[in-house]
């Protein structure tokens, strides 16, 4: 199958805040980019970043007895990438909606997982599984 690159538009209000957060904490490289949006490399997906109002989110997904912002978009990234960033967010003292942990821990379904919002509060999860062959096992 040929790759299959997923593109996701979302509003900012600000690209300078965007670049800092998606581009040097985050690690997405810039691409092209105007005076009213930007675009990242997203680990090998689409991000366009425009001026607009962002997203409205709420803590509605019940996901293992925990509340997470719906809708929201992220990442599954393989493991030493994961802990990486992780670890980045965590030393630059980010606020998490849900801190870097594990999620059925010892089970064939074992991942790892956060959760933050973005300075304009669009909310990002980003995750990984010990196994990346079980991301669509039953």
């Amino acid at each position: 199958m040929d790759l299959c690159v997923f593109h996701l538009a979302i509003n900012v209000t600000d690209l300078s805040l965007a670049r800092e957060f998606y581009g040097e904490l985050i690690g997405a490289e810039e691409g092209r980019s105007t005076e009213n949006w930007v675009d990242f490399n997203f680990f090998g997906h689409q991000l366009s970043l425009h001026l607009g109002t962002p997203l409205v989110s709420e803590l509605t997904g019940n996901v293992d007895d925990t509340l997470v912002p719906m809708p929201h978009f992220g990442l599954v990234l393989p493991l030493p990438a994961w802990k990486s960033i992780a670890s980045r967010l965590t030393d630059e003292k980010v606020d998490f909606i849900l801190p870097p942990s594990v999620r059925y821990k010892g089970k064939k379904s074992e991942q790892y997982t956060l959760f933050l919002l973005d300075p304009f509060g669009n909310p990002l999860e980003l995750k990984s599984f010990k196994d990346m062959n079980r991301l669509f096992a039953s």
